[in-house]
C-alpha cells in the first residue's frame, strides 16, 4: 500500500486546513489510517485514527474537538479536518495505515506516506 498526504500549508492561527490521504496499491477498507504529526525536535505523536470495521474514531486529547477524520473508502482516500489551529499544532503530518487494532501506537502500523508540513502562524 502507498500513501499519499496532501494539503498542508501556512494558516494564521484559529483558521482551518483539510489533510487528505490517499491510498494506492491494496484494499484500503481493510486498513485503519491514523494521523501521526512530529514538531521539530519533538518525537512523533498520535493525532487520530478512524477504524477499518466500524469507521470508528479516535482522537488525542490535544486535538478533540478541533480536528475530525473521516474516509470515503470509494475514494481511497481519508481526511484529516483541522479546525481551530493553533501554533502548537505546527508539525509535519504523516498518514499511515494498519492492519491491527492498535490505533494509537504507531510501531503498529504498517504503511506510512511522506509527511505534509503544517505551520501555523500566530
Amino acid at each position: 500500500v502507498q500513501l499519499q498526504a496532501s494539503g498542508g500549508g501556512l494558516v494564521q492561527a484559529g483558521g482551518s486546513l483539510r489533510l487528505s490521504c490517499v491510498a494506492s496499491g491494496g484494499i484500503f477498507s481493510n486498513y485503519a489510517v491514523g494521523w501521526f504529526r512530529q514538531a521539530p525536535g519533538k518525537e512523533r505523536e498520535f493525532v487520530s485514527a478512524i477504524a477499518r470495521s466500524d469507521s470508528s474514531t479516535y482522537y488525542a486529547d490535544s486535538v478533540k474537538g478541533r480536528f475530525a477524520i473521516s474516509r470515503d473508502n470509494a475514494k481511497n482516500t481519508v481526511y484529516l479536518q483541522m479546525n481551530s489551529l493553533k501554533s502548537e499544532d505546527t508539525a509535519v503530518y504523516y498518514c499511515a495505515a494498519s492492519g491491527s487494532y492498535f490505533y494509537r501506537m504507531s510501531s503498529r502500523y504498517d504503511y506510512w506516506g511522506q509527511g505534509t508540513l503544517v505551520t501555523v502562524s500566530s
